[in-house]
């Protein structure tokens, strides 16, 4: 009979998390995270065969905070609550956005988002190519604009105007680069939730726009 393991993949995943909210990503190998569990780095390879497999466990481990109510009916409002809790869960670890846009991996926790995301834009009436347009056109939108609050404090702090780029663009000169001044002064008076909230508000209106309808027992192009 097979050895009870000593530590399950949750606690693995608490860990692993720890550290990388802690100290970055350039802080976790299987070196630093054994040590944090207190055993040996080669107990780690009975979990996990390379370092690909412990990157997507922070992957897995961040997705499953992703938590939406139950669906209203209203594809534009599903979509709204599905994209708002995935990006929360993102934000709430900063460290891990740079393997979110680049680790793929088929654990139940990291294909629920998306499969629910897929459900809410089907509702809309759309289907194969058209129903993939619209859920990379969200998720990059949503995971986009993750990173792009990554850099400066505003991202933890949620006050946009504490942000050193942003600061660093408003003392531009305003007779060369009026928008960009202009948009400065803007993100000092606005939080990260409501670049979610109108983006989000472009990007479904021109879904809306263009969705297919039913009309007559066919569908056709809106």
């Amino acid at each position: 009979m097979p050895a009870k393991p000593r530590f399950t993949r949750a606690q693995l995943q608490t860990a692993a998390l720890a550290l990388v909210d802690a100290q970055g990503l350039a802080a976790l190998s299987m070196r630093t995270l054994a040590a944090a569990i207190g055993t040996g780095p080669m107990t780690l390879y009975n979990y996990v065969r390379d370092r690909d497999e412990l990157d997507a466990l922070l992957v897995e481990a961040v997705l499953a905070e992703a938590h939406w109510p139950v669906a209203r009916g209203d594809w534009q409002q599903d979509v709204r609550a599905i994209t708002n809790a995935m990006w929360q869960a993102v934000r709430a670890h900063p460290q891990v956005i740079p393997l979110i846009l680049t680790r793929r991996s088929l654990q139940e926790a990291t294909l629920a988002p998306a499969e629910a995301l897929l459900e809410a834009l089907a509702a809309s009436g759309r289907s194969g190519a058209a129903l993939l347009a619209a859920f990379r056109t969200v998720t990059g939108f949503v995971m986009g604009l993750a990173q792009a609050q990554l850099p400066g404090p505003a991202a933890s702090s949620g006050e946009a105007g504490a942000d050193p780029v942003v600061a660093r663009m408003r003392a531009l000169p305003a007779d060369r680069f009026p928008r960009l001044v202009e948009i400065a002064h803007a993100a000092t008076r606005i939080g990260p939730a409501y670049e979610l909230r109108s983006g989000l508000d472009i990007i479904l209106a021109g879904l809306a726009a263009s969705a297919p309808r039913v009309r007559r027992g066919k569908l056709d192009r809106a």
